[in-house]
């Protein structure tokens, strides 16, 4: 059996650096125990599985897909960046001709659209709630040790934690925080945490990034993501509130690092937009 595979470097314009993902076209369908065997052959943080929803459904014409994402360890309800690395594939290597590609998946029907040089995704906006630092101490001392924490919230959708440093760190402080990510999961008692995500905000003065961040899911066998887009689902909503802002550009500080360019809107979703580099072309062979 064949299947094309394509590696894409998500939110970056430049090979080897923003969110590497693989993605697979299938022609038909795969035995379910297929994909987590993929994922974990191909050691990203996110595999994804592009099928067609119907006979006669072609990967150059049609509009709507269904789309999965597993990581090395389970699958999971939503990723930004292998969702954005699919479109790509779509619209650049397989020179799909329609304007907006719409991906069946478990968090609702997701659209990509190409704007110039990015791609823009349609993505469920979700809130974070304030939380009890008492509930969740130990998680925090084991991600940031003595520094000050000025905000915690927890989206309940999403199962992720949001920790913002107070406002007198800068990136390069978050950038140089040394993170052991595995001591999370021992750390972590109350079970419902399944991501942390560590933000700063960023240069108020209208021009750089508006926030920073890190993202850290060990409890899904990615100890750092690159650049996370269903982390930036949470992070639009938190920081849209706190800056007064609907548009804003947002950095993940990873040693890869990537940048996301973010439109909260009025219907209670967002668009956060993309550039990418496909840098792998193949074929899985078993």
């Amino acid at each position: 059996m064949q299947i094309p595979i394509f590696t894409v470097d998500a939110f970056t314009n430049r090979p080897f650096s923003g969110n590497p993902a693989a993605v697979c076209l299938l022609e038909n369908d795969l035995d379910e125990d297929l994909h987590q065997k993929i994922a974990t052959e191909m050691n990203l943080s996110e595999t994804a599985f592009i099928r067609k929803l119907k006979p006669g459904d072609d990967f150059t014409t049609s509009s709507c897909f269904g789309l999965r994402w597993f990581t090395p360890a389970n699958e999971v309800p939503l990723c930004g960046h292998a969702t954005l690395a699919s479109a790509a594939v779509l619209f650049h290597v397989q020179k799909n001709t329609n304007s907006v590609l719409t991906f069946v998946t478990l968090s609702g029907e997701l659209k990509a659209r190409q704007v110039k040089d990015h791609i823009v995704l349609d993505l469920p906006l979700y809130t974070a709630y304030p939380q009890e630092l008492k509930e969740v101490e130990e998680l925090i001392k084991a991600a940031v040790g003595d520094m000050v924490v000025q905000d915690l919230r927890y989206s309940p959708d999403t199962k992720k934690l949001l920790v913002r440093l107070s406002d007198t760190y800068e990136r390069s402080v978050l950038e140089g925080l040394k993170v052991s990510a595995q001591r999370f999961l021992s750390a972590e008692k109350t079970g419902k945490v399944k991501g942390l995500i560590l933000t700063v905000k960023g240069n108020s003065s209208g021009k750089g990034h508006d926030f920073y961040s890190r993202y850290f899911a060990p409890w899904y066998g990615v100890l750092e993501d690159p650049v996370t887009g269903s982390a930036h689902a949470v992070l639009s909503s938190y920081w849209s509130e706190q800056l007064g802002k609907k548009e804003m550009l947002a950095f993940q500080c990873s040693r890869r690092g990537g940048e996301l360019k973010i439109s909260v809107r009025d219907d209670g979703r967002v668009d956060i937009a993309g550039q990418t580099a496909v840098v792998l072309k193949g074929n899985l062979t078993f």
